[in-house]
């Protein structure tokens, strides 16, 4: 199931939080993304029925392993876009990483394996 750049951008907010706090639940996602509480339900809704989530009883999102997979993926882009972008063409960090989390989404495959490979060869 092909999730849209909404549930990629929930995906990626689990990870942070979750490497940041060690647990999430809704109202922290809620809160980082100043999203309500019922956009976070549905959303939430949406990606366990994806099989990208599951949510136990006392509220804990938990990222499945096709989750986690798909979150390491999206966060990748966006800290190898904004490096690529700050390093390469002098952007500020918070332009570079604003605009990377919009670029994350649509940039193709190719593309991104470019700026990889270039962002490496720089380090």
């Amino acid at each position: 199931m092909r999730i849209q750049e909404s549930g990629e951008n929930y995906l990626e907010t689990i990870l942070i939080l979750q490497n940041k706090n060690g647990f999430v639940r809704s109202i922290d996602v809620a809160t980082e993304l100043n999203y309500s509480k019922a956009s976070v339900s549905r959303a939430m809704s949406i990606l366990k029925k994806a099989n990208l989530i599951s949510i136990e009883e006392g509220g804990q999102i938990l990222l499945t392993q096709e989750g986690i997979d798909k979150a390491n993926s999206i966060y990748e882009r966006h800290r190898l876009i904004t490096k690529f972008l700050i390093s390469s063409l002098g952007i500020s960090s918070e332009t570079a990483s604003t605009d990377a989390c919009r670029i994350e989404h649509i940039i193709s495959q190719e593309t991104f394996d470019k700026i990889k490979s270039y962002v490496k060869n720089i380090e």
